[in-house]
């Protein structure tokens, strides 16, 4: 499979500002949790940063959903693996900067996407608990790949009682107390690789 075959059959991967590596986003919009709590005051959701900003830009909405549309294609799992390992150079992924898992099925793809590429560190922050419970209830996932659940709330806890027993990492967001660096050196990762840090039980973003 060529790159360009394998960018037709994916929709492409995103190129977020803010992080050292590629990622694949689809639209916010079709967060299945994130959309119902976009309408609960207090919920993380309620400020997406992925419903603001470039995200509304014509060109980046119709990449997205391109993208979104592109999921179930029979060759999406190969095309991925594809992609990354011809663009890819610095070793790491982020999957959804915006958007996140849509099913088990959709999350057992992602997971053999990180298995046909075990070079890279695959770094997942899902908010679909459920989803990866499933999933784990009868599988596992590979060492390169980091799943966070993210909390709700704006100064939440972050659910660290299921992320335990999933032997999972987790994230929150905060005015306060917050320990992701990038705040204070121009929204940039920089140096940082935390998210995708297995030791690093919990990182905490600051509030956008």
């Amino acid at each position: 499979m060529t790159k360009n075959e394998a960018v037709e059959i994916t929709g492409g991967l995103s190129n977020p500002s803010k992080m050292p590596c590629y990622g694949f986003s689809i639209p916010a919009i079709k967060c299945i949790t994130g959309m119902k709590l976009r309408e609960v005051v207090g919920s993380i959701c309620s400020k997406c940063y992925a419903m603001k900003g470039m995200y509304g830009f014509p060109a980046v909405k119709n990449a997205l959903m391109r993208r979104f549309e592109k999921l179930n294609h029979p060759e999406w799992v190969s095309a991925m693996a594809t992609l990354i390992t011809a663009k890819e150079k610095s070793g790491f992924f982020r999957w959804h900067d915006s958007g996140d898992i849509q099913s088990v099925a959709h999350l057992a793809r992602i997971v053999e996407v990180c298995k046909l590429t075990p070079t890279i560190q695959h770094w997942l922050p899902t908010r679909e608990y459920s989803f990866v419970s499933e999933y784990l209830a009868k599988n596992s996932f590979p060492e390169n790949l980091t799943v966070r659940l993210s909390a709700l709330m704006l100064e939440g806890q972050p659910p660290v009682a299921i992320a335990n027993r999933l032997g999972l990492t987790t994230s929150g967001v905060s005015k306060e107390g917050f320990t992701c660096p990038a705040s204070k050196q121009n929204n940039e990762c920089r140096d940082c690789r935390s998210c995708w840090n297995k030791a690093c039980a919990n990182i905490n973003y600051k509030t956008h």
